[in-house]
């Protein structure tokens, strides 16, 4: 078996050249958009050309570190030249009204997860792209990570057999201040969940992408830690279309906080992915074991703010790529779609009186 460990994110097609310069644009001043700014400076071509944001100083901040344009009227932002993409990292309650103002200008469009915090809001963003012809991407870096993209393979070509169980477990910390100075985490309106639709909204990104539909989901949230509207706890039985059943949880009241970890079980071996890395693989096919990986805790098990830049900067260049060639991103509106009407389906659950809901997906 190949071992798969903290290697650095490579490129799935290497042999393009960038015949111009890519603008960027970021909508956004937060933790998430100075990452967005790191990544884009690492990619030769590419040049970060302005900054839009409702906090003057920290936009500011921003456009002096990394070299942009400050502006806080947003209709002046989007009519910036040269601009030809923006990467939106504002709350997520935000994201589809922004995408459809800057698609309506010509602008690509690549927003952070979730794509918006309903199902609704995201038709509406994937519409605009369609109509102004722009492309449309949502960044789940996990699809374009190695260990991540060795699994879907083994997955892909029935080297596990059959698979039966599936266990997904977000255990995660973040502390009062983290809800308590913002304006919209933890907020029914901007982050339109807790820790399912913030948090764990990466991991059923992924397991959509291994495994399909689901099919049938129960659940139970509760509000366990902190003072706000929405859950910091989730647990979900779900059952996929093509058979297996996996047991989600989901929170940010794990003191200290976690790597996230996902084990998968088939008839024929099973993997154990933590901190993104596979540390164990027992194939009845190629009976090994993958080295544990020596990498970091998984940076999000106890804080927000991102180090490593690596998995944004894949995600733009393969978006790039996708606009260059007139191709696909590797995650675009429709399939970022799939992981919020997931969410919206284990809430609407959540109101039932058994906590149980069938449901068919679009995706």
């Amino acid at each position: 078996m190949r071992r798969v460990g903290n290697r650095a994110f490579r490129a799935i097609d290497q042999s393009w050249k960038r015949p111009m310069t890519i603008h960027i644009g970021l909508i956004g001043g937060g933790n998430i958009s100075d990452t967005h700014a790191r990544a884009a400076r690492q990619i030769p071509g590419v040049e970060l050309a302005a900054i839009y944001g409702s906090n003057a100083d920290n936009v500011a901040r921003l456009c002096q570190k990394h070299g942009a344009k400050a502006y806080q009227d947003f209709d002046a932002f989007l009519k910036h030249r040269p601009l030809d993409v923006v990467i939106i990292g504002s709350p997520s309650g935000l994201h589809a009204s922004h995408g459809i103002a800057a698609a309506r200008s010509g602008l690509h469009v690549l927003t952070e997860k979730p794509i918006d915090i309903s199902t609704k809001r995201a038709d509406t963003l994937i519409e605009a792209a369609e109509q102004s012809a722009v492309k449309l991407g949502v960044i789940f870096q996990d699809r374009l990570k190695p260990g991540l993209r060795q699994v879907r393979e083994w997955v892909c070509m029935g080297a596990l057999g059959k698979v039966m169980l599936i266990d997904a477990r977000v255990k995660w910390y973040r502390p009062p201040e983290y809800y308590a100075n913002s304006r919209w985490r933890g907020t029914f309106a901007l982050d339109g969940g807790g820790a399912l639709m913030n948090q764990g909204v990466h991991t059923v990104d992924l397991i959509l992408w291994l495994f399909g539909n689901v099919t049938r989901v129960q659940v139970s949230l509760r509000t366990a830690l902190h003072a706000i509207e929405v859950e910091d706890m989730a647990v979900a039985l779900l059952e996929f279309a093509s058979g297996p059943l996996c047991t989600l949880q989901a929170t940010t009241a794990a003191y200290p906080g976690y790597p996230r970890r996902l084990e998968i079980t088939g008839s024929e071996g099973t993997v154990i992915i933590e901190d993104d890395c596979i540390v164990a693989a027992d194939l009845r096919t190629s009976r090994s074991h993958a080295a544990r990986s020596t990498s970091p805790n998984d940076e999000g098990a106890a804080s927000h703010v991102v180090g490593d830049v690596r998995g944004h900067q894949a995600v733009f260049e393969d978006f790039i790529r996708a606009i260059e060639q007139n191709g696909t991103p590797a995650c675009d509106g429709r399939e970022g779609r799939r992981s919020v009407e997931l969410i919206e389906a284990i809430y609407n659950a959540a109101r039932t009186p058994d906590r149980l809901l069938n449901f068919a997906s679009r995706g």
